[in-house]
């Protein structure tokens, strides 16, 4: 039987990784004995987890401080694993078992080896990894004319998949034209335009939602249900799949209450939702032109397409199994609206953020302020987390080679910080000797693109802001924002470490 993310969950929430990958996706144990290798000034211990057709998966021991070895440190360690075990994986994993960095190299011919990482931290669903590593299932069936080469391809169209990227939506609207040129029943081409984004904003909706099991529990509804009107009708008769499916499915499935459907819908669609968002409610353009068609080829190349992604935009801690994420809302709606007609326009999510975190946690802080003004005196306890541990509210990119090793993938703390080398410390005070300071700097020392001159620019503001919060002199919500402070880290910590009930 095929893996499912429910069987397999519980083996990654409890840091099985033997049990996942053996018990759970068909791989043999490794009879190889574990190895040692030196990276980073340390040694780390890689124990074999699992194999298949040579292709070996190791699971590598936490550094001292017991946390994953930062990613300079983990390139390292491959690199000395593949003049062994050319193809392999390898699983990072800290001493508190609270994350596993899962990674894979991707080796192809005339290009430079590209590193592909996957996170699991304790907390998290793990919807976004087990649906990427159900690609790397083998049965029994495959295993008499199984290679090396198999796996590694495997590997290829399951953990470098592309998320739903720039890239993506470049190759949407090329999808989108071919599937305007297979809708008949409409006179004005604008119309025929905006139903083919009416269309494929639905479907897309449905991918995602479909991929966490809501749709009659399929990870894939849409196509085993066009290949199931097809065998019953045959291809393109009468226009089932779209006429007596796909609109039923829209109109009296995922946009009516389920006390309202009849027993040979439920019948027809399988349990399925309802979703009280318009957009799968019978739309203008359907009631006006009443004679659309759309052959099932349409659907067959469009869920051709979007079966090539992960759709999946959300694996943090607060996410439930259960639940619709709002970004998967937003997502959809705002970047595929049409914006002309509806003046909406698509903002990503870190730039919403920002605009969030500088506007509604001050304004609740200083509300809070208002309500319990003792808690945010001078003997209160609010400004005083600031001043026992600032580092804790520095964004770790800004303390990046002081108080932390930074990366996009992990943070690790440093027990001091990182000496500049002597050539580029010579210059500290004697301007005369800054010769090297517009070069990049290693990324041991520098966050991505920057100069010497602009991590000693960086540092001097990490020193100075560190300062600020140690002497107590910060003491206004202002000051979060004009420091550019974690403030959502500072508010629960707030609430968390709150003396009294009034706060």
């Amino acid at each position: 039987m095929a893996a499912d993310i429910r069987t397999l969950r519980p083996y990654l929430q409890d840091f099985d990784l033997t049990g996942l990958l053996v018990e759970g996706l068909g791989w043999n144990h490794h009879q190889g004995a574990p190895t040692a290798v030196a990276a980073g000034g340390e040694t780390y211990d890689l124990q074999p987890v699992a194999e298949k057709a040579g292709f070996a998966v190791y699971r590598c021991s936490p550094n001292a401080d017991g946390a994953v070895p930062p990613q300079s440190t983990r390139r390292q360690i491959e690199r000395q694993v593949a003049e062994t075990n050319y193809e392999h994986l390898i699983i990072f994993v800290d001493a508190d078992e609270s994350r596993q960095v899962w990674q894979w190299v991707k080796r192809e011919s005339g290009k430079p080896p590209a590193l592909r990482e996957l996170r699991y931290d304790q907390g998290q669903t793990g919807a976004a990894l087990l649906q990427r590593l159900r690609g790397i299932e083998f049965t029994l069936e495959e295993e008499a004319s199984l290679g090396i080469t198999d796996v590694t391809e495997r590997f290829e169209q399951s953990l470098d998949v592309e998320r739903v990227t720039k890239r993506f939506y470049d190759r949407f609207r090329t999808e989108l034209t071919t599937f305007q040129k297979f809708i008949d029943g409409f006179t004005a081409q604008g119309d025929r335009d905006w139903y083919a984004s009416l269309m494929l904003n639905r479907m897309m909706f449905v991918y995602f939602i479909q991929k966490q099991g809501f749709l009659d529990g399929d990870e894939h509804y849409l196509r085993n249900r066009l290949k199931q009107v097809q065998e019953q009708d045959g291809t393109d008769r009468f226009q089932r799949f779209y006429r007596q499916f796909l609109l039923r499915l829209f109109h009296e499935g995922l946009g009516k209450p389920e006390g309202e459907r009849s027993t040979e819908l439920v019948a027809l669609l399988g349990k399925v939702p309802y979703l009280n968002g318009g957009i799968f409610d019978p739309h203008a353009l359907e009631r006006d032109n009443p004679d659309i068609n759309i052959p099932d080829a349409a659907f067959e190349q469009i869920f051709g397409f979007f079966d090539q992604y992960q759709w999946h935009l959300d694996d943090r801690p607060t996410g439930a199994d259960n639940e619709i994420n709002p970004d998967v809302l937003g997502y959809i709606f705002e970047k595929y609206v049409n914006q002309k007609q509806m003046g909406a326009y698509y903002t990503k999510e870190d730039i919403t953020g920002y605009i969030a975190r500088n506007t509604v946690i001050p304004r609740l802080l200083e509300m809070a302020q208002k309500e319990c003004p003792i808690a945010f005196g001078p003997d209160g306890g609010v400004w005083r987390l600031l001043r026992d541990d600032p580092d804790n509210y520095i964004y770790p990119s800004v303390g990046h080679g002081l108080a932390w090793d930074y990366s996009p993938e992990s943070v690790a703390g440093l027990d001091e910080p990182l000496e500049l080398p002597d050539d580029i410390a010579c210059g500290l005070n004697d301007t005369t000797r800054r010769g090297g300071w517009n070069q990049a700097a290693p990324e041991e020392f520098a966050l991505p693109t920057e100069t010497w001159r602009e991590l000693i620019a960086r540092r001097k503001r990490y020193e100075e802001m560190r300062d600020k919060l140690a002497a107590g002199e910060v003491k206004s919500v202002n000051d979060l924002i004009t420091l550019n402070l974690d403030s959502e880290r500072f508010a629960r910590d707030v609430i968390v470490n709150s003396e009294g009930p009034e706060l």
